[in-house]
């Protein structure tokens, strides 16, 4: 059976293709290859800059046709490559192979070179976390942002709506719904910034770091300042200065947990915005034809939230997983993290399906102040906090436990209550006013 919609195993390539197409460009096979080609081809034209004598700096002509291979590279080239890989059994070399093919085509003799005192690890370390971060800043950063975005917007529409607070799922001094949603612009963008100060660390140092086949042959030339030339300023990484064959994965682990912990306020949210649907503090959008419940015709669900909870699920534990796993290796190297690396663009994936999800969930919302008025009008007694500390204010003696006395009953508390109790407080008529003029929808801070 071919790869459809239908028959992929993973949702991320089918049921959900449509959300996550865009990932194929960075996490692929496809474009693990384009960006393999693309390190072998800057590290050759690099190498032509370094004054070895058996190279000569290419002109703009040639550069210009080396670097064609990798920005009109296809899926005919990839299969090219899968094809010598067959024959191989090894997928960095074949790439090595497929480019001293396109060597001969354009008649460069410096075959040789390709590849040059490198091992496996100098590409795939290089190349994976090289797209990575354009995953996250063309994909990921772009998709967190239209969130933030749409969370401002409610921000400001909903700054003056009151809303019964609830701690420990009990009713609790008011506060404003459009505050509430702030809590959580306020987390991602703090997360955010953590996320990007994190490098894009990179491996690139020869079969076990030291640059051992490169000194061997040119002990003259200074190859740590040429690797980190080439990986910080050419590709643009941050290249680790001692490393074994492999990156120790640090900073990856790093940006897993940043991702992580926004993932979770993303979850949190979901849940938030979940249970006010559930209290009525919302209504949802209703879509001709769609089914809510295929036994109880009534019902408009709040699937979005409950997909973008499964899916963040999902994308922390793999998260978790590659966060652990990756940096801990047997010696120099040991092959466990080449499998596992093969899997980054799932949790990003399923973390996108989450972000989707929830601006979906978002924009259904329909605000249903009666239903938020009628629950403050229905807890009077959170007031007593107000009252309480006014009465504090004015040396009033006791006035937490006259509250209490009050408040801590089983019978219903109101506005003609609070008021019958405030008349017979010994305070001014002034105080008096002052405390008469507090209700659950204004006492909401600031």
């Amino acid at each position: 059976m071919d790869l459809t919609a239908l028959s992929a195993i993973s949702p991320v390539d089918g049921r959900y293709r449509n959300v996550t197409k865009d990932l194929s460009a960075y996490f692929s096979e496809f474009a693990l290859i384009k960006y393999r080609v693309f390190v072998e081809i800057e590290y050759y034209i690099t190498l032509t800059q370094f004054n070895l004598p058996q190279l000569t700096t290419l002109d703009s002509v040639i550069t210009n046709k080396l670097q064609d291979i990798y920005k009109n590279f296809s899926e005919a080239d990839a299969q090219v490559i899968k094809d010598i890989e067959k024959i191989t059994n090894h997928d960095v070399k074949a790439v090595e192979y497929f480019i001293k093919q396109k060597f001969d085509e354009i008649g460069l003799a410096d075959k040789e070179f390709i590849h040059f005192g490198l091992t496996s690890q100098d590409i795939n370390n290089t190349a994976i976390p090289f797209t990575f971060k354009l995953a996250l800043d063309e994909v990921y950063y772009p998709a967190i942002a239209e969130l933030i975005e749409l969370l401002k917007q409610y921000v400001i529409d909903w700054k003056d709506v009151s809303m019964l607070a609830h701690t420990h799922g009990q009713p609790a001094s008011p506060t404003r719904l459009g505050k509430e949603l702030q809590v959580f612009v306020e987390r991602l963008e703090s997360q955010l910034v953590l996320l990007k100060q994190v490098p894009f660390s990179a491996k690139f140092g020869g079969a076990t770091g030291n640059f051992n086949a490169h000194h061997i042959a040119y002990p003259t030339h200074d190859w740590k300042d040429f690797g980190n030339h080439f990986v910080n300023d050419v590709l643009g990484l941050h290249r680790s200065q001692f490393t074994t064959q492999i990156e120790h994965y640090d900073n990856f682990a790093a940006q897993c947990d940043a991702l992580k912990r926004i993932n979770n306020i993303i979850l949190d949210l979901d849940r938030d915005m979940w249970t006010y649907i559930s209290m009525n503090y919302f209504k949802q959008k209703i879509k001709a034809g769609e089914i809510g419940s295929s036994a109880m015709p009534h019902k408009v669900n709040p699937i979005d939230f409950e997909n973008s909870e499964g899916n963040v699920g999902i994308a922390n534990a793999l998260f978790e997983h590659l966060a652990a796993k990756l940096p801990v290796s047997r010696l120099q190297r040991d092959l466990t993290d080449s499998t596992v690396l093969r899997n980054i663009g799932v949790p990003v994936a399923h973390t996108l399906i989450a972000i989707k999800s929830t601006m979906k969930g978002l924009n259904k919302l329909l605000l249903n102040e009666t239903a938020l008025k009628a629950d403050l009008e229905a807890n009077w007694a959170v007031v007593a906090e107000a009252i309480q500390t006014i009465l504090r204010r004015d040396g009033y003696p006791n006035p937490y436990e006259a509250l209490k006395e009050l408040t801590r009953v089983n019978t219903g508390i109101n506005a003609q209550t609070i008021a019958g109790f405030v008349d017979t407080l010994e305070v001014s008529e002034s105080i008096k006013r002052e405390l008469k003029s507090i209700t659950p929808g204004n006492y909401t801070g600031i």
